[in-house]
């Protein structure tokens, strides 16, 4: 793993009116890292992909990805990322062969490699028959395998994936799986963000905890287990402060009395 990040974030923090939602931020991340990226709803997950991925430019503090300021080289940065979103709309009347080229000229690829990557990637996801079908058509886990494809067809040093298991057949599940241990292999630096806490704790070689808008755990899963429990699921309700001995479900069934 090289000694110098390819992301470091300092003090970076972002308020929406009198709501802080994320508070001084400092992290340093490696190549070939795979980061779980937890937390409860609104704790600032999304919030602190997108000012990743610039999709909010203003922020406070300072965003630094391979060597380049976030403030100053917003298009330069996206060229090393790839996002694939939770709740991506996709352009549905085209074919999965079109919008891949759409995607890939938005990232300034030759049309060769483009049109040869696509067919390659789509085959190896199980789409190979499907190349020309328009996309309204598809399951949603068809169009979330296509939305895979589009994080990584420029084969970026940074992927963001945002619940991308979302809608995917367990084969497909443990194709991805695999790819972000092989790609984590290669140097690439894999952002996962998931609630699926048992894909988190086997996919990622260091888990962030977020909490109404700080870090309150950094470490691997077993430096983490050793400090605090024995499942991700324990440490995530133990350090967001959700009593796990509480009586929610009771509550839930009792509504059916």
């Amino acid at each position: 793993m090289s000694t110098d990040p390819i992301i470091q974030i300092r003090s970076l923090s972002k308020s929406y009116g009198a709501k802080t939602v994320l508070k001084h931020l400092t992290l340093d991340i490696y190549p070939g890292q795979v980061i779980g990226y937890i937390g409860p709803n609104g704790a600032g997950k999304s919030t602190t992909v997108k000012i990743l991925t610039g999709l909010i430019p203003d922020f406070e503090g300072q965003v630094v990805i391979n060597g380049l300021n976030m403030a100053d080289n917003p298009q330069e940065i996206k060229k090393l990322i790839g996002y694939v979103p939770e709740n991506a709309e996709i352009y549905e009347v085209l074919t999965p062969m079109e919008y891949l080229d759409f995607i890939g000229k938005l990232n300034n690829m030759e049309q060769d490699v483009i049109t040869e990557r696509s067919q390659k990637l789509l085959g190896a996801f199980g789409l190979s028959t499907n190349l020309n079908d328009r996309m309204d058509t598809f399951s949603k886990g068809m169009k979330q395998k296509v939305m895979l494809i589009s994080g990584i067809i420029h084969n970026p040093q940074i992927i963001v994936l945002d619940e991308p298991l979302s809608g995917l057949d367990a084969n497909a599940v443990i194709t991805v799986k695999e790819l972000i241990v092989r790609l984590s292999q290669e140097g690439k630096t894999i952002f996962y963000c998931s609630h699926m806490m048992d894909v988190v704790e086997k996919v990622s070689d260091r888990i962030l905890l977020i909490n109404k808008g700080e870090i309150v755990a950094d470490g691997t899963f077993e430096s983490l287990k050793q400090n605090h429990s024995d499942t991700l699921e324990q440490i995530f309700a133990k350090l967001t402060g959700r009593d796990t001995s509480s009586h929610e479900t009771d509550a839930i069934m009792n509504a059916f009395d």
